[in-house]
Parts: structure tokens; sequence; C-alpha cells
């Protein structure tokens, strides 16, 4: 399936994955134009005009959330990220800092140290990325308000503490596969079908959960009925939409 709103070819190396933004082994990154392509998706299911929270509950190293609030922060009140691993929410954590003038600034004058004491000009380059990210973000919007937390995402009441005052709108995850990731906690038998019954129970009425795969489709052998699905390059995506209050 083409895509229906990421339709221009955008220069995205201002995002990838260990320049500007921090990266580690185990922790693979997601395509920033598929990325945005579900995200518009997700946001044309939910409706309206407001801009939504957005939360990625299998944050891993935060990367997706962070490209995302970058790319369409005038969409995009605030983000949170949970995930059960601390390795990936100290990742995430230093990911997300990037959602700020300040946090970007302290990347850039880092990246500037490095260059000029390894003597290599991909640092610089990335330091100069990372200023004008720092320019775009304040352009479009100024700092994206976001949080980290731990929760098992089976577990419905650690997902509600982790919330906190957030009240997501919009769900969007590319969960474990099995090749650098691997699912854990309290249901990880359950896999995709636990993981959405236990969001529906927490979100309000009227959210969406958008779950990528690598694969054909998204397994799913119960649960609620997907309000729509597609397949891009090698993964594949599900749109649910809770029909409950939380």
């Amino acid at each position: 399936m083409s895509y229906r709103h990421a339709t221009v070819r955008t220069d995205y190396r201002d995002l990838s994955s260990g320049s500007v933004l921090h990266s580690a082994a185990g922790f693979p990154a997601f395509p920033v134009r598929l990325a945005s392509e579900i995200f518009q998706r997700a946001l044309a299911l939910r409706g309206g005009d407001r801009p939504a929270v957005v939360w990625d509950p299998c944050c891993g190293s935060g990367y997706l959330l962070t490209v995302l609030a970058l790319s369409h922060r005038r969409r995009i009140a605030s983000v949170l990220a949970s995930d059960l691993d601390p390795e990936a929410l100290g990742l995430a954590g230093r990911n997300l800092a990037l959602l700020s003038r300040a946090g970007l600034a302290a990347r850039a004058a880092d990246l500037e140290a490095r260059s000029v004491r390894f003597g290599k000009p991909a640092y610089a380059a990335a330091a100069h990325a990372a200023h004008r990210l720092a320019a775009e973000l304040a352009a479009v919007g100024g700092d994206v308000p976001h949080a980290v937390r731990h929760a098992d995402v089976f577990d419905p009441d650690q997902l509600r503490r982790a919330l906190g005052h957030h009240v997501p709108d919009i769900v969007i995850t590319d969960v474990p596969y099995g090749e650098q990731t691997h699912w854990h906690g309290s249901g990880a038998t359950a896999g995709v079908a636990g993981m959405v019954d236990a969001l529906t129970t927490v979100l309000p009425r009227g959210s969406v959960i958008a779950v990528t795969v690598r694969g054909r489709k998204v397994p799913l052998e119960r649960g609620p009925r997907p309000r729509t699905s597609f397949k891009i390059g090698t993964r594949a995506v599900t749109l649910f939409q809770t029909s409950g209050a939380a």
C-alpha cells in the first residue's frame, strides 16, 4: 500500500539514529517517514483538530516518539514513553530530552566538543544538525512536554500509574519482533492481544492504538476488531479505536 499522508519524500538525515538522536546496540530505530504516516492516519481516525497526546508503551530507545514530536510539533501537545526495561528508559530519557531547545543546545555542545577532541567531521555535522533542529522546534511551537515512566504494558494498574496526569489519545508502538527485542512482563505470552486489552482499559473513549510489527500482518487472535490495517515495506500496521471510557 502506498503512503496517503507522508507522500513527499523528505530528507530525514537530521533525525537519523546515532547522529543527533542517541542510539545503542539492541535498540532498533524506526523509519521516520513510516512513523509520520502512521501518526497522520491515527490522527485522522481520532478526528478533531486538537493536538494529540501521544504515548508509546513499548518505547525502547524513545526514538519513535522523539522523531514524531520533532516532525509534527504543531499537532502534538505532549508525549509519554513507558517501558519495562531500565536500560531502555535511560536511553529514552536522553532522546526525549532533545525535545527542548536546552536539550538540543546541550547535545550540540557535546557534539562540537567531540569533533574537536576526536577530529571527526561527522561530529561537527551532527552538531550543525542539532542547531537546525533547535531552530525548527522554536519556529513551530517550542519545547514538547514529555515524560518517561516504568510500566509493564500488560498490567493495567502499572499503566495507570505511568499515565499520571497524562491523558493519551493516540498510542503508537513498534512491538518486539524477536530479532533484537523481545516481549517481557506479566503477560508476555499474550503478545499484541494482551497489550491491546490492557491499553483499552486505561485509555479514554475514541483513543487510537496503532501497532506495528515486522511481517505480513499484526498477529491478533482475539481482542477488539481493527479499524484499519496496512502494510508498507517490511512492516504491517493495525489501528484500533477504543469504544469504552477509561
